[in-house]
């Protein structure tokens, strides 16, 4: 039951009516752009781990902030899977959206009025803390939200979606490389690296939200809405819209999509087990020195990126190669432990680099693939429920792999 240009046309009297084109690629970039500013909080959060590191440098910011947003953003698709069907996308992801702000502008004014660049004020950090857990918040409205109305649209723009997402973690990769080239390693200078991440943060989530609120008057979205409206009126002359009918269609759209959504559950396990707690506390470079996790972390990002927009070219729809490449992933378990405890050589920087972009590339491609494949084995009318679940497994997935990273501390 693929949604594709070509055969996604209106039902009855309007069955020959073609889907507009979507001009200048506009709704394509749209996209894109949503999933590159629903995760830059996150990046942003993740990315001043320097500053935070030197602030507090007795808490292990990454990942109690990687727990932190985790659990709370499963916590929160969790509950929006079961109640979407009482709630408007459109307002979901404008107050997501709103939040985004709030979470960001904390740190930049807790640095302002309390902290000061001072160093031990863990209060600060369990402030810092919260907004990590409010930016979840707002991750789960959003991504949900965004994910699932792109379930319901031809599969290119969920993989603008999933590609956008890559593109946050390479703009802010760069970002971080400017700051350490320009500013100085001091409480100063990595304040100002952190306020600059909160800041461009800022800026193109509130970008965001003036693309999502024009997007729907756009041709291609109209037609898009109409389409699912119909689909929709004709799903509710058959079916009373009850809490217990709406549980049985989230139980069935859940057991449809369960293998792909074991699939991704696997990819997140592995790759937030070692990405980024591993890559920024636990491996070094007499070379590199204090460079080595930056890069590390960009080299990671721009294979995600590139992994997400390889679907774009090719994309893999053999449930069975896709799933069983997410299981032979855990084969980095032990080759990241080699590069900690195996031969010399192995401890170098190039199988660490190697292994890292590699972690990227298939974080990327498979992510994409199997979020893409989801909504298409459902009807019109659950795309969206469907588009939520995956996002319901991948921040699971997120959750017990950040957990699973606290092994490489024991």
């Amino acid at each position: 039951m693929g949604f594709t240009e070509s055969t996604l046309l209106l039902p009855s009297g309007s069955a020959n009516k073609k889907v507009p084109e979507d001009k200048w690629h506009l709704t394509y970039i749209v996209y894109f752009t949503l999933g590159l500013g629903y995760l830059l909080p996150w990046n942003a959060f993740i990315t001043a781990v320097d500053y935070f590191s030197y602030l507090y440098p007795d808490a292990s910011v990454d990942r109690v902030f990687a727990v932190v947003y985790m659990l709370i953003g499963l916590l929160g698709i969790f509950l929006i899977i079961l109640y979407s069907h009482k709630s408007n996308a459109f307002v979901r992801i404008n107050v997501g959206l709103a939040l985004f702000v709030v979470s960001l502008l904390i740190v930049p004014l807790l640095d302002a009025f309390y902290v000061k660049g001072r160093v031990g004020l863990y209060g600060g950090f369990y402030v810092t803390a919260a907004a990590v857990g409010l930016s979840g918040v707002a991750d789960a409205l959003v991504q949900g939200s965004i994910v699932g109305s792109a379930g319901e649209l031809p599969e290119r723009y969920m993989q603008a979606v999933i590609a956008g997402t890559a593109a946050s973690g390479v703009l802010v990769s760069a970002l971080r490389i400017f700051t350490k080239a320009v500013f100085s390693q001091d409480a100063i200078g990595l304040q100002n690296s952190a306020n600059l991440y909160f800041t461009v943060s800022i800026v193109i989530v509130f970008i965001c939200m003036v693309f999502y609120n024009l997007v729907h008057r756009l041709p291609v979205m109209k037609y898009y809405n109409e389409l699912k409206l119909q689909a929709v009126t004709v799903n509710e002359d058959n079916d009373s819209v009850s809490g217990a009918v709406w549980r049985s269609t989230v139980w069935d759209v859940l057991g449809r999509v369960k293998w792909y959504g074991f699939g991704i559950v696997l990819i997140y396990v592995v790759t937030l087990a070692i990405f980024p707690g591993y890559i920024t506390e636990d491996v070094h470079s007499q070379i590199l020195k204090d460079w080595y996790p930056i890069l590390l972390i960009t080299g990671y990002n721009v294979f995600d990126l590139v992994g997400k927009s390889l679907t774009a070219v090719y994309l893999l729809e053999n449930e069975k190669i896709a799933i069983g490449s997410c299981i032979v992933r855990f084969l980095f378990f032990p080759l990241f432990l080699g590069c900690l405890h195996g031969p010399q050589f192995f401890r170098t920087e190039i199988p660490v680099t190697i292994l890292t972009c590699l972690l990227g590339l298939t974080n990327g491609y498979l992510t994409s693939v199997l979020i893409i494949l989801i909504p298409k084995t459902v009807k019109l009318q659950h795309a969206e429920t469907a588009g939520i679940a995956s996002v319901l497994f991948l921040v699971f997935g997120l959750a017990a792999g950040s957990i699973i990273a606290w092994f490489w501390v024991l």
